[in-house]
């Protein structure tokens, strides 16, 4: 942060105190129990899941923060600490994640899906691409299927397996916001790859069921639909956050729900208005396969200042050892800014995609952070335990 403070896992509980110089004379810091001195200096203790909250605040007031210490550290403001009268808060109160107990799930379950109807069926992958990735609306009309971003719902093909048996529900990230893509909250929408790949004994070639089943889908037919479900992917509410994601592939599903609700409906959502920082790191094999490309990049343009995108193309980029790009390699390369901006307490990063792919990022993460004496792994659970690190790979 600047200030000499390191950060480290048990900063997550403590409490931190801000010597501040300048901040004029307001009516907001008239309400401070301890006046400005007369040297302009006045201390503010600040939890640490506030900090970048109140930097901004007292950046508002004119105020130049000139050191932070923990409070142990810093024995004259322990004495004259200002504060807004409740010990437990600071100036400025980070805006609370969603009340998980709120959220929404199993409103339909196997046993009694809801039947939906696909009202658009739209393939992804341009001229050049590989595979198959279909976007696809689905109607809600006459359901109680509510959902957040960042949930799944549950589709189940028809007919049966080899056994016999009524195939089972298969998951899939919802890649729409809780108003849907059509913005009258009736819809939702998945982006699905169909899944393909040789036999490895027999060489034949085996397709998705469920996978193959969506992505020829016809437009009017029925779906059953069950959930949602799902409370590690959801976004926080917080206007001024800072959110990385990382995907591959499908992965980006729940971060186009994510992009849509931050930049795209605005006026929809007025109590939500995005202010902070979005920054998206996507991989895929070539340029063709960047799913929504047209809208991400009229987005970055749209939203220079909060919304940044940076691709790894396997096929046709290399990295610095001249082998292919992958996102891992991206993240390497972006790792002390990606270092910087996870320290913030608002900062949340979310992983979705491949299985496998937690490796390399934390590869990267690890090297950065060991100058500054810091045990990634360590790190990386704290953040987990703070609800700001969240992964959902397949």
């Amino acid at each position: 942060m600047g200030f000499g403070v390191k950060t480290n896992t048990e900063y997550g509980s403590r409490t931190f105190v801000y010597e501040v110089k300048g901040l004029c004379q307001t009516e907001a810091t008239d309400k401070l129990n301890n006046p400005i001195r007369n040297s302009g200096t006045v201390y503010i203790t600040v939890p640490y899941t506030s900090m970048n909250q109140e930097m901004r605040r007292i950046s508002r007031m004119g105020g130049k923060i000139i050191s932070i210490k923990t409070l142990g550290e810093h024995p004259e403001a322990q004495a004259e600490t200002t504060n807004t009268g409740e010990q437990t808060k600071s100036m400025t109160q980070a805006k609370p994640h969603i009340d998980k107990k709120d959220v929404p799930v199993n409103t339909y379950r196997p046993k009694n899906p809801f039947m939906g109807k696909c009202l658009s069926n739209e393939e992804l992958v341009r001229e050049g691409g590989d595979g198959t990735v279909r976007h696809l609306k689905f109607d809600l009309s006459g359901s109680d299927l509510k959902y957040l971003e960042g949930q799944s719902i549950g589709i189940i093909p028809p007919g049966t397996d080899a056994k016999g048996k009524p195939h089972k529900l298969r998951l899939y990230s919802i890649a729409s916001t809780r108003h849907g893509d059509d913005l009258n909250d009736q819809t939702v929408s998945l982006c699905v790859r169909r899944l393909e790949y040789n036999h490895p004994e027999t060489g034949e070639r085996i397709y998705g069921v469920c996978s193959s089943y969506l992505c020829a889908l016809e437009e009017g037919a029925d779906v059953a639909i069950t959930g949602p479900v799902g409370k590690e992917m959801l976004l926080p509410n917080d206007e001024d956050a800072t959110i990385i994601m990382i995907a591959t592939g499908t992965g980006i599903a729940p971060f186009r729900a994510f992009i849509w609700r931050m930049f795209k409906e605005r006026e929809q959502n007025p109590d939500y208005q995005f202010k902070g920082l979005a920054w998206l790191f996507f991989g895929c094999p070539y340029t063709p396969n960047i799913l929504y490309y047209e809208e991400l990049e009229e987005l970055q343009r749209q939203f220079p200042d909060n919304f940044r995108v940076t691709y790894a193309i396997s096929r046709e980029q290399k990295n610095k050892d001249g082998g292919k790009m992958y996102i891992q390699h991206r993240i390497q390369e972006e790792a002390e800014e990606l270092w910087k901006e996870i320290q913030k307490p608002s900062t949340h990063t979310y992983i979705c995609g491949l299985k496998g792919m937690e490796g390399g990022i934390d590869e990267g993460m690890s090297a950065v952070t060991s100058q500054f004496d810091v045990n990634w792994d360590e790190y990386r659970k704290q953040l987990k335990k703070e609800d700001r690190w969240h992964v959902e790979t397949y």
